[in-house]
C-alpha cells in the first residue's frame, strides 16, 4: 500500500508536522508538486486522517488527569450507546476507549485541581447514563506518549 518514497513523506510529517510543503519536500528529496500528490493520496485513501493542532491542557492550567474505569448495566440494551453518547457532551473527557472484558468503558477526565475534578465527577460523571461500577485512577506521569506510527 505505501512505498518508500511515502513512508519518507510520513516520517519526516511526524518529525516535524509544521513543516510547510516545500520544505518537506526538499527534505524527501522530491518536487513540491510530487510531494503534494503524495500526500491528498494518502489523505484521500484515509492513511492521513488529518492534521490537527496539539494543545498542552497543563499549560491552560489543567494539572490532574483521571482515568476512570467504568462497568455499565448490560441488561439494558442501549447502554453502550447511551453512555457514549453521554460521555462525548461532558467537556473534559478527552478521551473514550470501549474493551472487551470486565471493563466497558474508560475516560479520561482532566481538571484544574482536585476539587474541580470532584465536581465535575458529582456532577456530570455520576449522572451518566447506565453506570454499574467505576474505578477511578489518578494519573501521575505519561512515561511514553506517542501518537506517530512506526514507519
Amino acid at each position: 500500500m505505501l512505498d518508500d518514497v511515502d513512508r519518507r513523506i510520513l516520517r519526516q510529517m511526524q518529525a516535524a508536522p509544521e513543516l510547510p510543503n516545500a520544505d518537506l519536500a526538499a527534505r524527501c528529496d522530491l518536487t513540491s508538486a510530487t510531494c503534494y500528490r503524495r500526500i491528498e493520496k494518502m489523505q484521500a485513501s484515509g492513511v492521513l486522517k488529518g492534521q490537527q493542532a496539539v494543545i498542552d491542557w497543563q499549560t491552560l492550567g489543567y494539572a490532574v488527569e483521571v482515568s476512570l474505569r467504568i462497568t455499565l448495566d448490560k441488561t439494558q440494551t442501549r447502554a453502550f450507546d447511551d453512555f457514549i453518547e453521554a460521555a462525548r457532551e461532558v467537556r473534559h473527557v478527552i478521551e473514550i476507549q470501549t474493551f472487551l472484558g470486565r471493563v466497558d468503558v474508560r475516560l479520561s477526565v482532566i481538571s484544574r485541581d482536585m476539587n474541580h475534578y470532584q465536581q465535575i465527577y458529582r456532577e456530570q460523571i455520576l449522572a451518566l447514563p447506565h453506570i454499574a461500577d467505576i474505578e477511578a485512577l489518578m494519573h501521575v506521569a505519561r512515561i511514553k506518549h506517542s501518537e506517530g506510527f512506526p514507519l
